[in-house]
């Protein structure tokens, strides 16, 4: 893309990987790629071999009263060089014009957020497919979410910088901060994203995103448990009908996005399966993501419980 301005792009990851290079492969001569890790024990800290042309690695430190990756976010901005600034994660493909698409889009729109779809890798996480296309994709599409893992904007469209970082590093989640601190607009593209690989690391995630919706939104939440209900009610009333309704509507949804997945026929299983699951969440008090133990009070009152082996 011609004449885009010189670009930061951040990148929190404890371990280089192929996301990493392919970042690094779509930088102009201008533009700078921040690999943020933890501490010095991360193995991205001792990787061999010279780092590819204008990329860094920097330390975002142990994190305390916030997670390890809206502190890495915190720190990549604090740390970037410039004022476009292009924050995405470890764990999809970007492809060749990923980085240009987004420049694209921000002419046209200002800040914007490409669109995640979640993928499972396990059992449940399979199970659970057509709960988080509903419930993360066709959300954050609609309602103008950020989603961290492709985001981008200027620091001219930030009201204050240092309240932002402020403010990640006294949460969990860097999506539902960016949003707040941003006018975003989704944009129409989806990036697939494999998550699971085990039951109990799904369930750790279904916890974290139950309470990162609650949050962040509590009336949605509200409405959503509501309206979640009222079709499970509808369901026991008249189960074969209720089934094909929903699945049509789940289809749909897939077409929308153009998911090619046979994961919509989970549909009716999938939505009775997230109301035992809800509640788990509810009443679970921590969590665990990426090698820590969580407790999330309150949307700026967060506990770093523990380290725990990965």
């Amino acid at each position: 893309m011609a004449d885009r301005p010189p670009t930061s792009v951040i990148l929190p990851t404890v371990r280089w990987t192929d996301a990493c290079a392919e970042a690094a492969d779509q930088l102009d001569p201008g533009d700078e790629l921040l690999v943020v890790h933890d501490d010095e024990t991360d193995p991205v800290a001792d990787r061999t071999g010279p780092l590819p042309a204008n990329v860094r690695i920097v330390a975002a430190g142990e994190p305390s009263g916030c997670s390890g990756k809206a502190n890495a976010v915190a720190a990549g901005i604090e740390a970037a060089a410039h004022d476009r600034i292009v924050c995405t994660d470890d764990d999809f493909h970007h492809p060749p014009d990923w980085l240009d698409a987004l420049h694209a889009d921000y002419e046209v729109h200002g800040p914007v957020s490409e669109v995640p779809v979640f993928v499972g890798r396990d059992p449940l996480a399979v199970l659970l497919e057509p709960v988080y296309l509903v419930g993360a994709t066709l959300v954050t599409y609609a309602n103008d979410y950020a989603w961290g893992g492709s985001v981008t904007f200027d620091r001219s469209d930030i009201d204050d910088e240092a309240a932002l970082c402020d403010r990640l590093r006294r949460t969990v989640s860097d999506d539902g901060v960016l949003t707040d601190a941003l006018d975003v607009t989704a944009v129409d593209r989806t990036r697939r994203v494999a998550i699971g690989g085990s039951v109990r690391e799904t369930l750790e995630r279904h916890v974290r995103f139950n309470k990162l919706v609650r949050q962040h939104d509590p009336g949605g939440t509200a409405a959503s448990v509501a309206v979640v209900l009222l079709i499970v009610a509808l369901s026991v009333a008249f189960p074969l009908g209720s089934a094909a309704v929903l699945t049509a509507l789940t289809a749909a949804a897939y077409a929308r996005f153009g998911v090619a997945r046979p994961t919509f026929l989970l549909a009716f299983p999938s939505l009775v399966a997230s109301v035992p699951l809800g509640v788990y969440a509810h009443l679970r008090r921590t969590f665990v993501w990426c090698g820590r133990r969580y407790r999330w009070r309150s949307r700026f009152d967060v506990d770093v419980v523990e380290r725990v082996r990965r």
